[in-house]
Parts: structure tokens; sequence; C-alpha cells
């Protein structure tokens, strides 16, 4: 029986290995590619949009039960946006 998962963007429950893990480090949201690294952990899907989702409602902050933000900049890096997803969300 494979591992299942929720993605904290779009609360979602799916197999362990369609999802990212991420840990808190040094007041920054990091990957585990190989879900080892110690502590709490949290996933999310490899998808831009589940990203920002995660991103704007603070989920990554409270799943890994870290008080303050959490710079997320290694995740948007890795999921960008599409361009234009990018721009239609600035005409909105």
């Amino acid at each position: 029986m494979e591992a299942v998962r929720t993605c904290l963007g779009c609360r979602q429950r799916a197999p362990r290995l369609s999802l990212v893990r991420v840990v808190a480090r040094d007041g920054r949201v990091a990957v585990d590619a190989a879900a080892r690294l110690p502590g709490r952990g949290a996933w999310v899907h490899p998808d831009p949009g589940c990203v920002r989702t995660a991103i704007r409602r603070n989920a990554f902050g409270r799943a890994l039960r870290v008080t303050g933000s959490l710079d997320a900049t290694e995740l948007t890096n890795l999921y960008p946006v599409p361009e234009e997803q990018a721009e239609r969300h600035m005409d909105n």
C-alpha cells in the first residue's frame, strides 16, 4: 500500500511520490527531495498554483509549526508561474 499525503496548496490527498516534501530550515522553506531531512515536514504538489496558494494562506508556517513568516523563494524558483498566468494575474 502506497503512502498518501495531503497537499498544502489544494488540500487534496495524493500518493507521496507525486508530492514534494518541504521542511523549515533557518527561516526558509527548504525542499527535501530525498524526504530524509530531520524535523517536521509538509507536502505540496510540484505545481506553481499549489505552491502559490500555500504561500498565500501561510500554510507552510502552520504545517511546519513555525512562528513568523517563512521565506519560500526556493520553492517559487523551482516552480515558477508560467508567463501567461503571471500576465493574466497582473491584469486582475
